[in-house]
């Protein structure tokens, strides 16, 4: 098992943002970044699945419209692979270096799709969590909210012009990215002290602001 990392993470910051597929939030996490390093702050952007070289190789099962077959339970299984790997290769030392860390997606993900979209339970996901994530949390998750048929219609036009398949999840039903959104939706409420709603529909400009205004607030 990790060891807990809240003391040895309390010189940097760690960011998440979560949200549906094609809500924007890779553009601002990187926004974001760039913002902090002009103001002097090392930030290390990284993203989930992937974010190491083996990380990355999981990222390509997880993704690709071939793994069709793909169990639920085997599903979460490597996407807490890829992100055990990413903290202990990425994640940990950056924090502990006094590096502010923003990554695309964390847990709040694995509870919302494989909890929620494919209905596993919050339960499965928090406990595998704690026995192979160390306790570690972001200190602010920015949830980025957006309509889900717009949302998803982004992201298939995206996946689509993209070099690589990761159609796999852009695939699924109508009714799996309600599920997902309503259990993000129910991880804001619970998570209060940690998650910020943040609107994704507005213009990039607005949405960088607010994010902006959240940070400062936040983490002071």
């Amino acid at each position: 098992m990790m060891a807990s990392v809240s003391s040895q993470a309390s010189r940097g910051k760690f960011i998440a943002f979560e949200g549906l597929d094609g809500c924007g939030k890779s553009t601002q996490l990187e926004r974001l970044a760039t913002a902090l390093r002009e103001r002097g702050i090392e930030a290390v952007s990284t993203r989930e699945p992937g974010g190491t070289a083996i990380g990355e190789q999981i990222r390509a099962v997880l993704l690709n419209s071939r793994t069709a077959g793909l169990d639920a339970h085997a599903e979460m299984a490597l996407m807490f692979a890829s992100r055990a790997q990413l903290i202990s290769e990425v994640i940990l030392p950056a924090l502990q270096s006094g590096k502010w860390v923003l990554c695309d997606r964390f847990t709040d993900s694995t509870e919302a799709y494989q909890g929620g979209g494919r209905q596993l339970g919050s339960k499965a996901v928090l406990q595998t969590h704690a026995l192979l994530c160390g306790g570690l949390w972001p200190d602010l998750t920015i949830l980025m909210d957006s309509d889900v048929s717009s949302s998803v219609r982004r992201a298939r036009r995206r996946n689509k012009d993209a070099e690589h398949d990761e159609n796999r999840f852009e695939k699924e039903s109508r009714a799996f990215f309600t599920r997902v959104h309503e259990k993000f939706l129910e991880i804001a409420h619970r998570e209060a002290h940690r998650v910020v709603l943040v609107d994704a529909r507005p213009p990039i400009e607005v949405v960088q602001k607010e994010i902006a205004r959240v940070v400062s607030e936040r983490l002071k």
